[in-house]
């Protein structure tokens, strides 16, 4: 649940009117994935990313946001999610050195391992019991998603509550 909540989390409000991409650049994805990556994996992991989060809007029916354009159609989003995931197959092995131990082994290369990695944690997240609680942060600019960890959670961290209870008072002052 947390990796893939921490990956549709690369993209954030920046502050001022507009979106900070964690994986906008080569440099920026190699700080965020642990791994040297050329642009063509770069390209494909913000694709499953946008996927990621079309299919968290679509289960947390989040409304008109600063990442809509971004979005991608349900089914589409659907396909390269499962598509990620399925890149990776894997092979049971059974060694026994004085205990029978399952090992799992793939033939793939570190890219495809991360993205089949990351798709995997969105199915498993979005296929459990914890989607009821996925939230959109409603306060304006976020664009979070979090996990409703509490009865009386509303936003995704206490400052978006702060932002939320600011931008009120001053449209209430503002309206009188």
């Amino acid at each position: 649940m947390a990796l893939a909540l921490e990956f549709a989390g690369t993209v954030r409000h920046d502050g001022h009117g507009g979106l900070t991409d964690d994986l906008a650049t080569p440099e920026g994805f190699t700080a965020w994935a642990g791994l040297r990556a050329d642009e063509p994996l770069r390209r494909r992991a913000v694709e499953l990313r946008w996927a990621v989060r079309s299919l968290f809007a679509h289960a947390a029916q989040a409304h008109e946001r600063m990442d809509t354009p971004h979005l991608m159609e349900f089914e589409r989003a659907l396909e390269i999610v499962n598509e990620a995931a399925a890149r990776v197959p894997r092979a049971a092995q059974l060694e026994w050195d004085g205990q029978p131990r399952l090992r799992y082994l793939d033939s793939a290369d570190d890219g495809d391992r991360l993205l089949a990695t990351l798709a995997t944690a969105a199915i498993e997240f979005l296929a459990s019991g914890a989607r009821a609680d996925l939230r959109a942060c409603p306060a304006p600019r976020c664009v979070r998603y979090f996990v409703k960890a509490h009865p009386r959670q509303e936003w995704c961290k206490p400052s978006c509550g702060n932002r939320a209870r600011v931008s009120r008072h001053y449209h209430r002052g503002r309206d009188a």
